[in-house]
């Protein structure tokens, strides 16, 4: 349930209310501000509150946002001073909050250099409506291919699954992210191309396709492993799981459990221990399938066979099968989530980890450590551990986990040291580190022993389970 708050005043609000109240979008709220007669229609939904304040008032704005929680406010006021002040008294309560101003005085200069702001030029609207009458005249996106609704504008909000993903990340069957717009700007996306919140896709493919991918954008997280996939997979390879392929598939079941609504499908290769798959085969269920790979020439296409088919977003595997199969490259190519089991199981695990790196890996991530740690109900922490000292260079990106804790109503603690990283995480226990699985991650060699890279000390430490998730770096 979103709640919106419309500051209203005059004739456009009140067929706007009309609107809205007619409508009935059963999973909006909507309260609206107004003190003038006239600005109301006579019924209304039961969705809408009416709140007898003045929308230019300070103290009662900020009364009316700390009652209730706000996604969005629309200002429709009649005056441009009424507007530029209920506009100045929200952005002083709260200067994140997104807003809809609508303009009909021209005026270039009103909420000109704001962040997080729509604003709607009503003469612009009537004009352009009116020009596509015209004959001759392209006509825009709502009729243009089959008209049945292949194509559609989706706004990204604020914790959306999609929220600083790449568009190469995010399977796209049936249905495709055309262009991105930014800004007041198109974008044609690459693979490499970093989604945000507020960015609008225009979105092609069929229309019930669309439907749902509408709905998934819009739900905020708490679907993991989506939008990477649904399900989860486990490979075992039995020249080097033999040993630990029961505690991995109890593990593995156990996470399945934990995030309700998914399935686990565990493919064996290199099968040696046919006693070993006879118990293995004890855990089968409706959730639960397990396969077992005789072919030894193409584990590529087998584990990529598997991964499309049975819509996995989880792979779950050893470090070792992660190294010894050479599938590293394979698992970068198809943008999954990939879970490396670590000394410590992961129903002993306490606390999610995110150590400090480059911005845009950073935000990438972000939205999947918030994920993971709010479905397991696990402690997140941000650790800045940095030789130097140098903290005041990551202040964007601690600015950036703290805004997406007060929007997913959670908690995140930062934390600060003067240490080597590689170091600090050793120290560490029961804790579950989440990192970027970077290309580079697949290219290791010798010399990474000595590095002091945390992206080259990952597949060398076991000690902790890694969470990887797709990165890739974007277009400059």
């Amino acid at each position: 349930m979103k709640n919106i708050l419309i500051l209203a005043e005059g004739s456009i609000a009140k067929h706007f209310i009309d609107w809205v109240s007619r409508k009935r979008v059963a999973d909006n709220k909507y309260y609206v501000a107004c003190y003038k007669a006239g600005s109301l229609p006579k019924k209304m939904g039961k969705n809408i509150t009416s709140i007898h304040a003045d929308p230019t008032s300070f103290s009662k704005m900020n009364h009316i946002l700390e009652e209730v929680k706000y996604s969005l406010v629309f200002i429709i006021m009649e005056t441009l001073e009424d507007a530029q002040y209920a506009l100045k008294n929200i952005r002083l309560i709260d200067p994140k909050i997104r807003i809809v101003l609508l303009n009909p005085w021209d005026d270039e200069e009103i909420a000109k250099d704001e962040e997080n702001i729509m604003i709607v030029y009503s003469e612009e609207l009537i004009a352009a409506h009116l020009y596509d009458h015209l004959p001759n005249v392209p006509v825009v996106a709502q009729n243009v291919g089959l008209g049945r609704g292949e194509i559609m504008e989706i706004l990204v909000p604020f914790g959306s699954a999609y929220a600083y993903r790449h568009v190469g990340s995010i399977v796209q069957r049936k249905w495709k992210i055309a262009a991105i717009y930014r800004h007041e700007r198109q974008i044609l996306p690459t693979h490499a191309t970093m989604i945000r919140p507020n960015d609008t896709l225009l979105v092609l493919g069929k229309p019930i396709v669309l439907d749902g991918v509408y709905k998934m954008i819009n739900k905020r997280i708490g679907l993991f492993p989506e939008p990477f996939g649904k399900n989860l997979y486990l490979l075992l390879d039995f020249r080097v799981d033999e040993e630990n392929a029961m505690l991995y598939l109890q593990e593995s079941i156990y996470l399945m459990n934990e995030l309700e609504d998914k399935s686990l499908y565990v493919r064996i290769i290199f099968p040696n221990n046919f006693g070993l798959i006879d118990a293995l085969k004890q855990y089968e269920s409706s959730k639960v399938t397990i396969m077992v790979g005789y072919e030894e020439n193409d584990i590529k296409s087998l584990v990529e066979h598997d991964v499309a088919h049975h819509d996995v977003g989880l792979i779950l595997n050893s470090t070792r099968t992660f190294e010894s199969s050479e599938i590293k490259s394979v698992f970068y190519h198809l943008k999954k989530l990939v879970y490396l089991f670590g000394e410590k199981q992961i129903y002993n695990i306490k606390e999610v980890l995110v150590l400090m790196s480059e911005k845009e890996q950073m935000e990438s991530i972000s939205s999947t450590a918030f994920d993971v740690s709010e479905k397991l109900g696990l402690k997140l922490t941000l650790a800045d551990f940095d030789p130097e000292g140098n903290f005041e260079s990551h202040q964007m990106i601690n600015e950036h986990y703290e805004t997406l804790a007060q929007l997913f109503n959670t908690e995140i603690n930062i934390e600060q040291k003067m240490s080597n990283p590689i170091r600090e995480m050793e120290k560490r226990k029961e804790i579950l580190q989440i990192a970027p699985f970077e290309k580079e991650l697949t290219q290791r060699g010798f010399f990474d022993f000595l590095s002091t890279k945390t992206r080259d000390f990952l597949l060398i430490s076991q000690r902790h389970p890694k969470l990887l998730v797709p990165y890739e770096s974007s277009e400059g």
